[in-house]
């Protein structure tokens, strides 16, 4: 035990007396996190639009009103012809343009059927998708007030019997898709951090020529291992304090759950993301061949674990590769604790498998290493 102590204590002056790498461990997370905390997000707002009235009347006028009232599209030319817009599209100063054809009026006092024409940007498949939802939002409610309009002119002022929903969104009733970003964000830096470090940590030991040096020693395989792991295992518990203070007092999502079960939990996550890293040292030679597959690795987890896209929404075999993702279940616990507060009697589904996963990949990686060593 004392030989195993002064090595973690080597390794820890060792990463304290490189410059490169405090920054790398402290600031760099925290950096990280603010940039994506900013820019990753998926509300859309200010839709740029070019608006064509052929028209001209009060109720295109009116229509007009309610699209730009909502605060989801912004006024950013007017044509007076439809040809005229294919220039605000093909800039891309433009994301929509409304046509109101002639006629828009005379057919909503006829009681005719009427309509309006959107073009829309598709290059951008996400906002695009949002503003149709909006224009149909928006189109619905109009109809609606024009259809109460008219029922009460027909009552002779008598107020029409309407069905009004009441809906209540639960763990995010504003919908800020931050909250629903930053957990995962949380995770993501916290596998980076870990892979990346403990791979680059024992490849350079063989770059370097000094893995020889650390074999002829008194100590064993496994306290080399456990040498190499528990130091980077210290700086990533470091690394959930500091993302997690950023996530709850600077963006000041709420945490509803247990911070305790957090960082028990995110003991056991850096477990198997350490595990990883020490996979990949064993199938590396040089920094450069641990960076690149450290990202091969990473990559293809962060797509797959439901951070960007959802899970039920991939091809079958992918859903299967998805239960060997150990940021899968930790993005469930992430949001489970900070959103809606549940305890590990709801989580102990995910707990188990990132047990499981750490157990499976450290015992992988454990096996490699002492080959190679030996």
């Amino acid at each position: 035990m004392k030989k195993l102590l002064a090595f973690i204590r080597k390794e820890l002056i060792q990463v304290r007396r490189d410059r490169r790498m405090l920054p790398l461990v402290i600031i760099a997370p925290i950096f990280q996190l603010l940039i994506l905390g900013y820019a990753v997000s998926l509300d859309v707002r200010d839709i740029p639009v070019v608006v064509v009235d052929q028209d001209n009347s009060e109720s295109s006028r009116d229509f007009l009103r309610a699209v730009f009232n909502s605060g989801y599209f912004v006024e950013v030319g007017r044509e007076e012809a439809p040809e005229k817009v294919d220039p605000y599209l093909d800039s891309g100063r433009a994301a929509v343009a409304l046509i109101i054809p002639p006629g828009f009026e005379r057919d909503l006092l006829a009681a005719k059927a009427t309509s309006f024409q959107g073009l829309i940007d598709g290059t951008e498949s996400q906002t695009a998708t949002i503003g149709l939802n909006y224009l149909e939002m928006i189109a619905r409610h109009y109809n609606q007030k024009i259809i109460r309009q008219a029922l009460v002119k027909m009552a002779a002022g008598s107020k029409p019997a309407v069905i009004q929903p009441e809906v209540r969104v639960f763990f995010n009733p504003a919908l800020i898709s931050r909250n629903f970003l930053l957990p995962g964000v949380f995770g993501l830096l916290l596998m980076v951090m870990t892979v990346i470090l403990t791979a680059m940590a024992v490849v350079k030991e063989y770059d370097r020529g000094t893995m020889e040096q650390l074999i002829v020693t008194p100590l064993r395989p496994l306290d080399i291992i456990l040498g190499k792991l528990l130091p980077f295992f210290i700086i990533g518990t470091l690394d959930v304090f500091l993302i997690f203070a950023v996530t709850r007092f600077w963006f000041r999502l709420p945490l509803r759950g247990s911070f305790l079960l957090l960082l028990v939990l995110s003991f056991i996550y850096m477990l198997s993301t350490l595990g990883i890293g020490l996979f990949i040292s064993t199938i590396t030679r040089t920094p450069q061949q641990a960076m690149l597959t450290s990202f091969f690795f990473m990559l293809p987890m962060m797509m797959l674990s439901g951070f960007v896209f959802p899970i039920e929404n991939m091809p079958r075999f992918f859903q299967g590769l998805t239960f060997i993702i150990p940021l899968r279940y930790y993005l469930v616990i992430l949001r489970g604790i900070f959103l809606k507060g549940v305890g590990l009697t709801a989580l102990y589904d995910e707990a188990l498998w990132l047990i499981g996963l750490a157990v499976a990949i450290n015992l992988l990686s454990v096996s490699r290493f002492r080959r190679r060593l030996d």
